[in-house]
């Protein structure tokens, strides 16, 4: 009797051990959730959905966009000397914010707002479901009382909530199933080999930007005049394209491989046709900035905000590159030389199913590119990992120029684009980088000279 008297004494005493333990102070819990390793990880499962859902390279920008404004948002009440996003961006109005005189942890608070936006953005809830489980669970081992869990999770919900409430005026739904027309007028694109695709997204410039006025606001300089005489400008180009064709180098050919990022490669092998999915570009340059703060070591919110500033820059890149492909429609290289003098050429790459001015990787490498630059420096180097996963290689770079640089290039060793397009989608993209820098202001220290009044 006695043993089992001392039985039941020792059960109890086990028992009531948890609600002794002592409870981490909000300093000490902040510190371990503001490990941004754990934020890094959130945004390679979204890529991983992204990629997964087969979202074309465009509509990827839109998601990451929200997301991680989202993230930033819900971050950025934890740190006094950053600021909200509203009234920055065309149409965002005040976030919601926390209650005054109640503990947060605001890092618990910004993984959750970016992983609602996420997975309302995406198609793959069963994705979402069980890494969700084991991702959130990590904040409740960190010893963070219960009751600032269920309030940090209630805010990264309400600001996530009214972030997606934004992304429902974008006119976004209102363009989809939208088919392109073919004109078949001369130098007009076509759809090309091996799937002969519709074009992508040819109402895009229809959908909101983040911060331009207008999504012509920067206009690019008309493109070669389409001329089959042998020796006009635009078969200068096309000569160009199909000579540095032939006669890849290893470097170019690796080059062009490396920037790929085709988010679905059409495999034809006899009367078999298959896909391969891989990352799109801007899911390339995201990761990329997970490489260079990762290794600045930079904060969570320092890197927070390097992803939205970078993945604003990318959206808005889109929209204006979009608007120029589909006003001037020009006609892809791979058509011009089928139709002229080798039938049986075929680029090193799949050529991408819309118009080719500008080239869109150009434009979007770009845009990100500048904003890290100015976030970071102008000479970092790194070594892009990114596409190692993929089969395409590692490459090293002094500077994200030199890297935007090179990844615009790829395009016309691929193939897939003239010179004019992608230096011209190069500048575009540098403009559109800089506009953003100078009208989003995060940081409220910021020297005001470098920033124009928001709008």
């Amino acid at each position: 009797m006695k043993k089992i008297n001392i039985l039941v004494v020792l059960l109890a005493v086990i028992a009531f051990l948890p609600s002794c333990q002592k409870t981490t102070t909000p300093e000490e819990y902040n510190k371990l959730a503001s490990n941004p390793d754990l934020f890094h990880n959130l945004g390679i499962h979204l890529t991983d959905v992204i990629i997964h859902d087969i979202f074309k390279p465009p509509v990827a920008s839109r998601i990451y966009g929200y997301s991680y404004i989202a993230a930033y948002e819900a971050l950025a009440p934890g740190y006094p000397e950053y600021q909200s996003l509203s009234g920055q961006l065309n149409g965002l109005e005040a976030s919601p914010q926390p209650e005054a005189g109640k503990d947060y942890c605001f890092p618990l608070a910004s993984a959750k707002a970016f992983a609602v936006v996420g997975r309302t953005l995406t198609f793959s809830g069963d994705m979402w479901d069980e890494y969700e489980k084991g991702f959130f669970k990590k904040y409740e081992e960190m010893g963070i009382p219960s009751d600032v869990i269920e309030r940090s999770v209630a805010y990264g919900e309400q600001v996530a909530n009214h972030v997606i409430s934004y992304s429902s005026k974008d006119n976004y739904k209102q363009i989809r199933g939208f088919r392109y027309t073919v004109t078949n007028e001369p130098g007009t694109w076509v759809p090309t080999p091996p799937a002969y695709a519709d074009a992508c997204e040819p109402m895009w410039n229809t959908v909101r930007p983040f911060t331009l006025d207008s999504v012509a606001q920067f206009k690019c300089p008309p493109p070669a005049k389409y001329d089959l005489n042998e020796k006009s400008e635009f078969m200068r180009l096309t000569r160009e394209v199909y000579e540095t064709g032939k006669n890849l180098t290893e470097d170019q050919r690796t080059t062009a491989y490396f920037w790929d990022d085709n988010a679905f490669v059409t495999n034809v092998i006899g009367h078999v046709m298959f896909a391969n999915k891989k990352m799109t570009p801007p899911g390339h340059w995201l990761a990329i900035t997970r490489i260079v703060t990762k290794q600045k070591n930079l904060s969570l919110i320092e890197a927070t905000e390097a992803y939205a500033m970078g993945s604003i820059a990318l959206y808005d890149a889109f929209i204006s590159c979009w608007d120029e492909k589909y006003k001037s429609i020009r006609i892809r290289p791979e058509t011009v030389i089928n139709n002229g003098w080798d039938p049986e050429w075929r680029p090193y790459l799949e050529t991408p199913a819309f118009p080719e001015y500008v080239s869109g990787h150009s434009s979007i490498s770009a845009s990100c590119g500048t904003i890290l630059t100015h976030l970071l420096g102008n000479n970092v180097a790194f070594t892009d990992t990114t596409e190692k996963k993929y089969g395409h290689g590692v490459k090293s770079f002094k500077s994200f120029e030199e890297a935007y640089w090179d990844a615009s290039y790829s395009r016309m060793y691929g193939g897939i684009h003239y010179r004019d397009g992608v230096e011209e989608g190069t500048h575009l993209g540098q403009t559109v980088g800089e506009w953003v820098w100078k009208n989003v202001k995060t940081r409220k220290n910021r020297k005001e000279e470098e920033v124009v009044a928001a709008r």
